[in-house]
């Protein structure tokens, strides 16, 4: 009868999805900030080299190299978040970037990557909402 209620309870849980986070098995800070190291190494090997487009550049890529992945990490609505520190190899401009994270149950997958700041200066925020907010530039 147990084992009944648990599948019943399992199924439930499945059908409402409420994935991992129903069972306490959230990713760890570790896991998420392997996560970034992890597709950063990724894309060097793929492709030579760390890039990212620039908005404010109309697009154009810029090649990064790490710095350090921030400590902090948290979630934002489905997506956990957490940043790094990077170096524009050729101006040597500091860049945060804001890498977004998908829990797929049993990958962490990164589906967003963002330029927070440059140089210091942060190009958005998010209000109370976590909605995306950009800063007049």
């Amino acid at each position: 009868m147990r084992r009944f209620i648990l599948n019943l309870w399992l199924v439930a849980a499945v059908a409402l999805g409420l994935g991992s986070s129903v069972f306490g098995v959230a990713p760890t800070p570790d896991q998420l900030r392997d996560t970034i190291r992890q597709y950063i190494q990724n894309q060097e090997q793929k492709l030579g080299a760390f890039t990212v487009p620039d908005p404010k550049l109309k697009g154009k890529l810029r090649t990064l190299s790490l710095i350090r992945v921030h400590e902090r990490v948290g979630k934002t609505g489905d997506y956990y978040y957490s940043c790094t520190d990077m170096k524009d190899v050729a101006s040597g401009d500091q860049l945060d970037l804001d890498f977004d994270i998908s829990d797929m149950g049993k990958t962490l997958q990164v589906v967003a990557v963002r330029i927070h700041k440059d140089n210091g200066k942060p190009r958005y925020t998010y209000d109370a909402n976590d909605n995306l907010i950009a800063l007049a530039q």
